[in-house]
């Protein structure tokens, strides 16, 4: 009996280290345990959020709801928290915290991004538009994305 629990105790540690290898291998590390000195280098709440969008919009982009476009690239997503009468989301697939970490080849999925942000002003031919990102302290998660937000916009 106690051969078995242990035989399904290290097939199920096994599976799970494969599982967990395949779903965080494209994903920037980030600290989520720092015994001796937790101050900036701990995972807070949005770094958590960013490491689980990250591994959403990897691998799993059919299970994220409210997904208006997509390309192998990016994904397009209705704002679940409305700040203007149009509110998207456009969300590179490539784990990119925010944009200081942009690097040399992060470029394909940023003119992807821009690309299907002029596609969607010229399909809703919007005039009245505003695009923005935020940087880590705003971010309320640590994910790049960009905000497209038209009509009635509140300055």
């Amino acid at each position: 009996m106690n051969k078995k629990i242990i035989l399904f105790s290290i097939i199920t540690l096994i599976v799970g280290i494969v599982i967990g290898g395949y779903l965080f291998r494209d994903v920037q590390p980030r600290s989520f345990l720092a015994v001796d000195y937790c101050d900036e280098n701990c995972l807070n709440p949005n770094e958590l959020l960013g490491l689980i969008g990250s591994v959403g919009i990897q691998k799993l982009p059919g299970l994220i709801p409210l997904i208006v476009k997509e390309t192998d690239k990016t994904i397009v997503m209705d704002s679940p928290v409305h700040e203007a009468t149009i509110h998207y989301v456009i969300i590179p697939k490539k784990d990119i915290k925010d944009i200081g970490d942009i690097s040399e080849e992060d470029k394909g999925y940023l003119i992807d991004a821009y690309a299907i942000i002029g596609q969607i002003i010229r399909e809703e031919k919007l005039e009245k538009y505003k695009i923005y990102t935020n940087g880590p302290s705003y971010q309320t998660v640590n994910y790049l994305h960009f905000h497209l937000l038209a009509e009635g916009i509140d300055e």
